[in-house]
């Protein structure tokens, strides 16, 4: 990952190009009113050895915001990379950076906008043109799996965390953008044999039963010269998602793979398919485990283990339940000692429960709630549940859990549909797979071109 020194991020470029133009002021014979002392606050502010009659050099405009970059002509702003930090922070639950690392994510957001500037110019350039409809109806897209399709009040938060629909609507206009340019000028051009797809589909029948691994990334390239300095850099990315980062934010953010559009996910893979060095350290890892930096060749690498499973074997945890939750809640300012005590009935009190069809009668002796999901697979639970859950029969209940502050509740188990046992993909999956595979690689070297040919000018 290399980065372009920036003198200053918010810099006023007072001697380039400013008009100067003096302004004499004018004389007064008279004092104004109310201006009595004005002669000894003039007599004062002499001491700094300013002129009588003062000359301007230029408008001076604290809300102008002058170029970080221009990019083929294009300008990008501070405000631009501020509006695009406050996204980034908010998706970590607004964790503040420290100053070095507020640093590296303005060098690294700037370098991101540089690329979908490029983007977007690249499609124009091609008569692609991502009208504003379609910008439009993704936001709204977005706008309704976070805030009901209330769109005015994800305008209002983007404004409150210090971003702005506009930005957020940039982004969205380079990926449009830059998916079309792929589906117009590489995906054609993208070849797979059925040769090719039926030796894949004999090579996982051949692995039937081992495991894959569903993996997300973050690729940063390097350089023999900026080695060090793109490690420190993987690291302290390390560091803010174990702090609690959100690790999709910064794939999309800093990831130069392909896969940083779908926030890292390399989707379900088997070990022999990834580089030496993933495959090795894939293999020891656990579920939600992160691992990294860890060198490979052209870069550095950070993993995140998503899930494992068998290949063509169907998955236990794929199974899809009918639950109740029965839980109760305790009033502000419970003690310890009451809560304790309530616990231990409560407990009692699910024992006496006959099954599902006593769940609701049975939750009103004991001052319960109940709320029923019956589409949730077994896979979405936490996985100290999926390990109760697994062993259940209709009609029982996992253990309490929970806490005072968030409450203590029960799952009772009152359906399980299991996932069929032929999980075998089918011809066109398996070569919609290798097409994307392709068609990723590709993307970059397309990506890496649009920067070679690139006039771009740093402050």
């Amino acid at each position: 990952m290399t980065f372009k020194t920036v003198s200053s991020l918010l810099s006023i470029a007072a001697a380039a190009g400013l008009a100067i133009a003096p302004v004499a002021t004018a004389a007064q014979d008279e004092p104004a009113p109310g201006s009595q002392g004005a002669s000894q606050d003039a007599a004062e502010a002499n001491v700094l050895g300013l002129p009588a009659n003062v000359s301007v050099l230029g408008k001076n405009d604290p809300n102008k915001r002058t170029a970080t970059a221009v990019v083929n002509g294009h300008v990008l702003t501070g405000t631009d990379i501020d509006q695009r930090l406050a996204l980034l922070i908010a998706a970590n639950k607004g964790q503040q950076p420290t100053p070095e690392e507020m640093q590296r994510l303005r060098a690294q957001i700037l370098r991101n906008l540089i690329d979908e500037t490029l983007q977007i110019q690249e499609a124009r350039a091609q008569k692609i043109e991502i009208d504003k409809a379609a910008v439009d109806a993704s936001y709204a897209r977005v706008a309704a799996q976070n805030f009901g399709q209330d769109i005015a009040r994800m305008d209002a938060y983007l404004k409150s965390v210090g971003s702005s629909a506009a930005s957020l609507k940039r982004q969205i206009e380079g990926e449009l953008a830059w998916q079309r340019l792929l589906r117009r000028n590489v995906q054609p051009f993208v070849n797979v044999s059925n040769e090719e797809v039926n030796d894949l589909i004999q090579r996982l029948e051949a692995a039937r039963g081992t495991e894959e691994y569903r993996l997300g990334e973050i690729y940063l390239a390097a350089t023999p010269e900026n080695r060090a300095q793109v490690e420190a850099n993987a690291r302290k990315i390390v560091e803010q998602i174990k702090a609690g980062g959100s690790f999709v934010a910064y794939a999309r953010q800093f990831s130069e793979a392909s896969t940083a559009a779908v926030g890292g996910d390399l989707g379900w893979v088997r070990l022999e398919t990834l580089p030496a060095e993933m495959a090795e350290v894939a293999r020891q890892m656990q579920t939600s485990q992160l691992v990294g930096p860890f060198a490979i060749p052209g870069g550095y690498e950070i993993l995140l283990l998503i899930d494992k499973r068998q290949v063509l074997s169907a998955d236990p945890r794929d199974a899809t339940l009918s639950l109740k939750q029965i839980s109760i809640a305790f009033p502000a300012g419970t003690q310890q000692s009451e809560a304790t005590a309530r616990v231990k009935a409560f407990a009692e009190g699910v024992k006496t429960i006959k099954g599902c069809g006593d769940a609701e009668a049975g939750a009103a002796r004991l001052g319960a709630q109940v709320v029923e999901n019956d589409q949730i697979k077994l896979r979405a639970l936490p996985e100290q549940l999926q390990q109760m859950m697994a062993n259940l029969q209709i009609g029982q209940t996992t253990v309490p859990f929970g806490s005072v502050e968030e409450g203590v509740r029960v799952l009772m188990l009152c359906g399980r549909d299991d996932p069929q046992s032929d999980t075998k993909p089918s011809f066109q999956q398996v070569m919609a797979q290798i097409e994307d595979e392709r068609v990723g690689k590709r993307a970059q070297r397309y990506l890496r071109d649009l920067r070679n040919d690139a006039y771009t000018e740093y402050n």
